[in-house]
C-alpha cells in the first residue's frame, strides 16, 4: 500500500509518495509558494494540486504537516476571509504585549499554555484581525491552521464532507490550547478575537478524520515542527536543530514544558508526548544574505567559512536580521562587531554568519534541555546542515557530538508515516528505518557563544558599556 506525506511550508509544497509498510519513497514532487508574510490558502491548494499531481491519486492514505501559527479564518459559508497570516509576519507584536498583560502575565499564559505567546502565535494574530480589520473579524465562523485547511479542503469533496480536525501538536501552537489538558481554551479566542470562533476538533494521533474524493484515508496532520520529529523517528537524549528559513531546536519529552521566560514553547508532538521547542527568525535568510554581500552562493559561503580561524578573526554578527522572536525582539536589526582592516575578509564574514546562527540555536539548545529533555546528541537537519562548514563547527558550538541525517523532507516524510499510522489503526507508529546519519565532533570553541551572549545584551537599550569587554581579544 502507499501512502503520501504533504509538507507546506512557507516556500514550498512537497509531496512524497511512500511504501506504508517501510517508508520507501517511491516519488516525490514539489512547487512553489509566493513570498511574503501572507498568503491566500488557495496558492497553497495550487500547489499542492501541482506537487501532488500523479501522486495523490495512488495514495491510500494522505497525511499533512504545515507550517505552524498561520491564522486562516473562514466565514458561515467556509469562503476564507482574508489572506494568512504566517507565523513569521511579525506585525501583531504589540497584541502580543496586550495580551500577555491582560490575562494573567507570563506565568498565567505558561501555566495555561505552555508558552508565553510572541507575535508568531495565532492567539496574537487574531487580536491584530479584531483591532485592524474589525469587519473581517466580525466575520469570522472558523479558525483554522494551514494544515488543518488543507486537510479539511481534501476531504471535503468525499460525499458528505468532512468537518475541520486538527491535532494536538498544531494547535499547541495557537496560544489558546493547552498541551498538558489536551483541550482547545475558547475563552482565550474569544478574548483575543472579540468572540467565540468554532474551532477545529482535536483528533487522536493515529485517528482517520476523513477521506478524499478518491477514497484515500486522510490522518489528522500536523505542525511542520511535529512532523519532522516523526519523520526522524526522534529518540529520547536527541536534540534536533533545523536551519532552514527559521531555525528550531527541540525534543521529544514525556513532560509538559512550562517556561514562562517566553522562550521555550511548551508544544505537543504528533505522537502524544510533548515537544519543547524554541524557534529563531533568523537562520538560513542569514546565511543566504552573507553570501550574496561576498559575493557567492551557499557552497561558496561554506567553503570561504572553512579557511577562516575559530571565531572569525574577533568579528562577531548578532543576526537579528528581520527582527527576532526568540529571544522576543520583534524590532531588532542585526549588528556586526570587531570589524578592522586586518579581519575585514571574505571569509572572516562567512564564518562569523555561521558562527552566529550556529550559536543562536546552541543557546536555544540549552534552554531545552533546562525544561528536562537529556541532550546526548544533536541531530542537524535542514537546508543548512547542507553546510559542510555548519557540520563541521556544529560540534565545538554546541558542545556534544552531531548527527546529520542524509538530506530529506523529513517534515513530509513524518506526514506519511503518520497517514501509515492511520491506515494501519495500530497503537504505536509504524517502525520505519532511520535514514542512517553521519557523525562530527570536535573541539569546544567556548569564545563564540561568549561573544554571542554578551553581545546580545550589550545592544539591548544600546547600552555600549563594556565595549572592551575581554571577550573581544584576539
Amino acid at each position: 500500500m502507499l501512502v503520501a506525506g504533504v509538507d507546506s511550508s512557507t516556500q514550498s509544497t512537497k509531496v512524497l509518495l511512500c511504501q506504508a509498510e517501510d517508508g520507501t519513497i517511491v516519488a516525490r514532487g514539489s512547487a512553489p509558494h509566493p513570498p511574503g508574510t501572507e498568503c491566500d490558502p488557495a496558492d497553497w491548494w495550487s500547489a499542492l494540486e501541482q506537487a501532488g499531481q500523479g501522486l495523490l491519486d495512488r495514495a491510500d492514505a494522505i497525511g499533512v504537516a504545515a507550517q505552524q501559527h498561520g491564522m486562516v479564518v473562514v466565514d458561515e459559508t467556509g469562503e476564507v476571509i482574508r489572506p494568512a497570516l504566517l507565523w513569521n509576519d511579525l506585525r501583531s507584536a504589540p497584541a502580543a504585549r496586550e495580551l500577555i498583560t491582560e490575562l494573567g502575565g507570563p506565568g498565567w499564559w505558561a501555566e495555561h499554555t505552555g508558552s508565553v505567546p510572541s507575535a508568531s502565535f495565532t492567539v496574537t494574530k487574531l487580536r491584530w484581525l479584531a483591532e485592524h480589520e474589525p469587519d473581517h473579524a466580525a466575520r469570522v465562523a472558523r479558525v483554522m491552521l494551514p494544515h488543518d485547511w488543507l486537510t479539511w479542503r481534501l476531504g471535503s469533496r468525499a460525499p458528505g464532507g468532512a468537518e475541520p480536525a486538527t491535532d494536538r501538536g498544531d494547535a499547541s501552537g495557537t496560544g489558546y490550547f493547552s498541551p498538558a489538558a489536551g483541550r482547545w481554551l475558547p475563552e482565550v479566542a474569544a478574548a483575543a478575537l472579540g468572540h467565540e470562533p468554532g474551532l477545529p476538533r482535536i483528533a487522536k494521533p493515529n485517528e482517520v478524520v476523513g477521506e478524499t474524493a478518491g477514497g484515500a484515508v486522510l490522518s489528522p496532520g500536523t505542525g511542520d515542527n511535529m512532523g519532522a520529529a516523526l519523520g526522524l523517528s526522534l529518540e529520547p537524549g536527541e536534540l534536533v536543530i533545523s536551519i532552514g528559513t527559521s531555525g528550531t531546536a527541540y525534543a521529544v519529552t514525556e513532560r509538559a514544558a512550562a517556561d514562562e521566560s517566553g522562550m521555550v514553547a511548551g508544544f505537543a508532538d504528533a505522537t502524544g508526548r510533548f515537544l519543547p521547542l524554541i524557534a529563531t527568525v533568523n537562520a538560513g535568510l542569514v546565511l543566504s544574505t552573507v553570501a550574496a554581500l561576498i559575493g557567492t552562493d551557499m557552497d561558496g559561503l561554506s567553503a570561504r567559512a572553512l579557511t577562516a580561524e575559530p571565531g572569525a578573526g574577533g568579528l562577531a554578527l548578532l543576526p537579528y536580521l528581520d527582527g527576532e522572536r526568540s529571544p522576543n525582539r520583534p524590532d531588532a536589526t542585526g549588528v556586526l562587531r570587531g570589524l578592522t582592516t586586518q579581519n575585514a575578509t571574505g571569509a572572516n564574514f562567512a564564518r562569523a554568519a555561521i558562527e552566529a546562527v550556529l550559536g543562536t540555536l546552541a543557546e536555544a539548545a540549552d534552554l531545552i534541555a533546562a525544561q528536562g529533555a537529556s541532550r546526548e546528541r544533536v541531530l542537524l537537519i535542514g537546508g543548512g546542515a547542507r553546510s559542510e562548514a555548519a557540520r563541521r563547527l556544529a560540534p565545538g558550538i554546541l558542545g556534544v557530538p552531531v548527527l546529520v541525517p542524509a538530506p530529506e523532507e523529513y517534515v513530509a516524510l513524518g506526514a506519511a508515516r503518520q497517514a501509515a499510522w492511520a491506515l494501519a489503526g495500530t497503537p504505536e507508529p509504524p517502525g520505519w528505518p532511520r535514514h542512517l546519519p553521519e557523525e562530527y565532533t570536535g573541539a569546544a570553541e567556548p569564545v563564540v557563544r561568549q561573544r554571542l551572549a554578551w553581545l546580545r545584551q550589550a545592544t539591548t537599550g544600546w547600552d555600549t558599556a563594556g565595549w572592551d569587554s575581554p571577550v573581544w581579544e584576539r
